[in-house]
């Protein structure tokens, strides 16, 4: 794995609580969509050596100019240096690493199940599939409390407008106490949901992204439906 020079171009608030952070595209650095990296911090920022690093998917996709990671803002060492980083300074990547890439038979649906800032990898695939205009059927099943925690889900809902095989299925789980309407699925992903998006689709490949517990629900209901190991292709999203 390799060590890159970069520096922060700045940040932006993406939805409640949760912060996009921008960096410097090293030359030489090449990943694909949905890989992750490691963001080393200068040791002072955080005033310990070990709670320098933490592990981010890129949002960014591979034609893009610029690195991003997103995450939610929260009281920890790391978080708190990340968002006193000033644009300019310096930080260490480490990577790409991750499997969790789209598969190559193109004839096979790629079905997306996110939870939260799990989304992070599948935008990435869904903006370098809109780039390379791959001629794929993609699905994307998006779970958030609120409309206002869903970080992305007006670029998804504009992805879902110009790429024509792409379903986008965002449900919320707390949408009456949401402050603002939501006229579109609620409640938790369940075997039903999963199973109508399914229906008609030759052999699809799910990916599922999002904090452990929502993961390891996902590949349970999964394999309840009928889904063989092999088609599942999960990561877990630690104190994000």
């Amino acid at each position: 794995m390799s060590t890159y020079k970069s520096r922060c171009m700045g940040s932006e608030t993406i939805a409640e609580g949760t912060q996009a952070f921008h960096f410097e595209k090293p030359a030489d650095f090449l990943f694909q969509a949905g890989q992750a990296i490691d963001l080393v911090l200068p040791a002072a920022a955080t005033r310990a050596e070990a709670a320098a690093r933490h592990t981010f998917s890129l949002v960014s996709a591979p034609a893009e100019s610029r690195l991003t990671i997103a995450t939610r803002m929260r009281d920890s060492p790391f978080k708190r240096a990340l968002a006193s980083l000033p644009a300019g300074a310096g930080v260490d990547l480490e990577g790409p690493f991750g499997n969790l890439t789209l598969h190559d038979d193109r004839r096979r649906p790629a079905c997306f199940i996110a939870g939260g800032i799990g989304i992070t990898p599948f935008l990435s695939m869904l903006r370098q599939a809109a780039h390379a205009q791959v001629a794929q059927r993609f699905i994307l099943i998006y779970s958030n409390r609120r409309p206002r925690d869903a970080a992305y889900l007006a670029e998804l809902q504009r992805l879902a407008g110009q790429l024509a095989d792409f379903r986008l299925l965002a449900t919320m789980t707390r949408s009456d106490r949401a402050d603002a309407a939501w006229s579109g699925l609620t409640g938790p992903i369940d075997g039903g949901l999963l199973a109508s998006i399914a229906a008609g689709q030759p052999a699809p490949i799910y990916y599922i992204a999002g904090p452990p517990q929502f993961t390891m629900a996902m590949q349970e209901l999964l394999a309840d439906s009928g889904v063989a190991d092999d088609a599942i292709r999960s990561e877990d999203f630690y104190g994000y």
